[in-house]
């Protein structure tokens, strides 16, 4: 089917109390993956790439091309989204491959310069029917480093949605990226005070790192785009490396495919869950 505009995605799990799974792709197998669970799951999902792994790959478009072939392909809605883009020039590439939406990331420059910035991205996008996430209140882990303690302000998050007019904002609430442990506490207080305070749905960045029921909480509370890269890739890491402790095995596809397989399971599984029926919202 056509690939599903964000905003519709978005809309449609706000408005009816569920979360918007995301995850992240980095090689051909885990999109294949992540959309062969979406279908198990029969849940809509977000596909995203990374600037990151658009520089490991040495260039977004081949991985891209192929991630939008995937997405065009499945029987359940998904889009796509360039994730965590820091360069203008990344966005616009992005935007000209065809990627429905982006995420710019302007999160450690100054607030003013985050605004101004961001607002230039988003009119440009969306001159082009592109959304635009952006991020307030920078979510400690992008740099390696494990710092949950950043929170996002609500009344800073109201000013900022209305400066720059973007789609959907990724909120500092206690989580951090590349969590390998599911031990982070989320403040659902200040979700549900976020959430109150802005007109656009929320996104939780470094899920991985946050329990199921933590995940469940965040979005009775308030949280509809729910990102996550770590858990998935440690459980493709997992089956491969089983995989190879047979010897005999040298056909990537034997032990890539068991990385695949394991990885349609569990994003069957965490879609169901932030995906399933509606949570009244908490008060």
């Amino acid at each position: 089917m056509p690939l599903a505009p964000m905003s519709l995605l978005l809309d449609h799990a706000r408005g009816t109390g569920r979360g918007l799974g995301a995850m992240n792709v980095i090689q051909l197998e885990l999109a294949e993956a992540i959309v062969a669970g979406a279908e198990h799951a029969g849940r809509p999902v977000v596909l995203q790439i990374s600037e990151n792994t658009a520089d490991y790959r040495g260039g977004l478009a081949p991985l891209l091309g192929a991630t939008l072939a995937i997405a065009e392909r499945a029987t359940v809605p998904v889009c796509v989204h360039l994730d965590h883009a820091t360069r203008v020039e990344l966005v616009e590439e992005a935007v000209e491959l065809g990627c429905p939406s982006v995420m710019f990331d302007a999160s450690r420059l100054d607030y003013d310069s985050n605004v101004a910035a961001t607002a230039k991205i988003a009119a440009w996008c969306h001159e082009r029917g592109v959304s635009v996430e952006s991020e307030l209140g920078e979510v400690g882990g992008k740099d390696g480093v494990h710092a949950p303690g950043a929170r996002t302000r609500p009344d800073e998050a109201t000013a900022y949605v209305e400066a720059t007019g973007v789609d959907a904002l990724a909120v500092a609430v206690g989580s951090s990226h590349a969590m390998t442990t599911r031990t982070a506490s989320l403040d659902n207080e200040l979700i549900t005070r976020l959430a109150d305070a802005v007109d656009v749905p929320l996104v939780l960045h470094g899920s991985s790192g946050v329990p199921d029921e933590g995940i469940v909480a965040a979005v009775r509370a308030g949280m509809t785009k729910i990102n996550i890269a770590t858990h998935l890739n440690a459980t493709f890491t997992r089956a491969v490396r089983e995989a190879l402790t047979d010897e005999a095995k040298v056909d990537p596809r034997k032990y890539l495919g068991a990385g695949r397989d394991a990885v349609a399971g569990e994003a069957a599984r965490v879609l169901a869950l932030i995906g399933g029926p509606m949570v009244d919202r908490a008060v």
